[in-house]
Parts: structure tokens; C-alpha cells; sequence
């Protein structure tokens, strides 16, 4: 039983250690491929290593380029969340305040009537 119990434990902790080694070898590949300041030569040969010798340049790599995997990542967060912030600026659209000054101004001019302005302010305001 302890036999069983410890071979267990000892196949968790193999899962373990496979499952971070993909982590930190998918986190390299994409910031291999994120990085525009390095060239197309040199990212192949970084995956070529990663291939062939997976630990070895997996190491390397985090040592030598290890503090600007996380400015490269730092930077892609805040470009997508700029985006995130510009679409929902862009879905948000006019703000109901100046949706009834438009329709305020749209009065002024004689475009629309009393009760049309009446109906455009209740719809801003729903």
C-alpha cells in the first residue's frame, strides 16, 4: 500500500513538473514570436533550440532574456486593454446628455417639433 501510495504521488508530481515545463515553454515561444526587435534569424534559432535541446536553451533564454519577457508582456496587456477601452468608448456612443442637446439644437433650428423633441429626449433618457 505505501508502495502504491508513493508511486501516486511520485506520477502527480511528474505531471507537475511536465505541465510547468510546457507553461514556461509556450510563455518563451510566444514571447520569441511577440518580440519585433529581434529578427527572423534569431527566432528560429531560439525555436530550433527549444527542439533540440528543450532545457538547456529554455534556461539560457530566461536568463538572458528574462526581464524583457516581462516588459514585452507588460506592453501587450496595455495595448489591449487601450483597445478594450476604445471599443467600449465606441459602443458606449453619445452620452444621453448629449443626445438631448442635439435634439435641443435640432429644435432651436425648426427641424423637428415640440413633440418629436419630447419623444427623442424620453428615448435618451430610457
Amino acid at each position: 500500500m505505501f508502495a502504491s501510495f508513493l508511486s501516486a504521488t511520485w506520477f502527480l508530481f511528474e505531471i507537475f513538473i511536465f505541465i510547468a515545463y510546457l507553461m514556461v515553454m509556450f510563455h518563451i515561444i510566444a514571447d520569441i514570436f511577440r518580440d519585433h526587435q529581434l529578427g527572423g534569424g534569431s527566432k528560429a534559432l531560439w525555436i530550433i533550440g527549444l527542439i533540440f535541446l528543450p532545457i538547456i536553451t529554455a534556461l539560457v533564454y530566461l536568463i538572458a532574456r528574462g526581464k524583457g519577457m516581462a516588459e514585452r508582456q507588460r506592453g501587450a496587456l496595455q495595448k489591449v486593454r487601450s483597445q478594450q477601452e476604445e471599443y467600449i468608448k465606441e459602443l458606449a456612443g453619445v452620452s444621453p446628455a448629449d443626445q438631448i442637446a442635439r435634439a435641443k439644437a435640432l429644435l432651436g433650428e425648426g427641424t423637428i417639433t415640440q413633440d418629436e423633441f419630447q419623444k427623442l429626449k424620453a428615448k435618451a433618457l430610457a
